[in-house]
């Protein structure tokens, strides 16, 4: 394996790059709704994948005509990740993707550092990857409870993840790992590159055309591990 061109430090997101989580979050938020709010919401044309947390919630109540303040969105979200455990438990169809075990195997093996770049909240994330055995695998990250934003997401990862080198990092030193064209114009937005995995439920097609600098079928396939480990 050659070494020399893994990235300085990997940002992954979670849903539909790492694991899915057989649609536990939004049963969580659904039920956090009913509770709070007395309101059972609809998901119709709702986009969860690439979707921050507090811009789901705040899209979720503008759809129902609701418009929250933000004691309100946090408690919603504090709910929330109270209720996901559970509904993890429950999830028959959790599965972490292909390739996800062994390629953080093989990253690690050659040294690269490992964060997160996610819209989920830190809890959240917590929850969907200690489900996993993934959790402990990351020691950083950018979340969805640093910022609505996906690009400001990016930098709180990048930020974490110069902390943890003890030196500055460039953002062209680093890589995020998505699945969505959200993860894709996030990166570019922060400076970042990227590669895109067709894994969630956008096709390699799609992913191409957003022109991300490495796009891939999985984790599994060639083009990845290119975009990983130089090979």
């Amino acid at each position: 394996m050659t070494r020399n061109r893994v990235p300085a430090v990997v940002l992954f997101d979670i849903d539909g790059t790492l694991l899915d989580s057989g649609g536990a979050g939004a049963r969580a938020l659904g039920r956090a709704f009913e509770e709070l709010l007395g309101l059972r919401p609809s998901f119709e044309g709702v986009r969860f994948d690439g979707a921050t947390d507090p811009w789901l919630v705040r899209e979720i109540s503008a759809r129902a005509g609701r418009e929250l303040d933000a004691g309100t969105t946090e408690a919603l979200l504090e709910r929330y990740v109270e209720l996901l455990p559970a509904e993890l438990t429950a999830a028959t169809r959790y599965r972490l993707l292909p390739g996800v075990v062994a390629t953080l195997d093989a990253l690690g093996a050659a040294g690269a550092p490992l964060g997160l770049c996610t819209g989920n909240v830190v809890r959240g994330a917590r929850a969907k990857l200690s489900h996993g055995g993934l959790w402990e695998r990351f020691p950083f990250g950018g979340f969805g409870s640093d910022a609505e934003a996906r690009d400001e997401i990016v930098r709180a990862a990048l930020s974490r993840a110069a902390g943890a080198l003890g030196r500055p990092l460039a953002p062209e030193e680093a890589l995020v790992v998505g699945d969505t064209p959200r993860d894709v114009a996030a990166a570019r937005a922060a400076g970042v590159p990227c590669l895109a995995v067709a894994s969630g439920r956008h096709d390699l097609a799609e992913l191409r055309a957003t022109g991300a600098e490495h796009a891939a079928a999985s984790l599994e396939s060639p083009e990845a591990r290119r975009a990983l480990f130089g090979e």
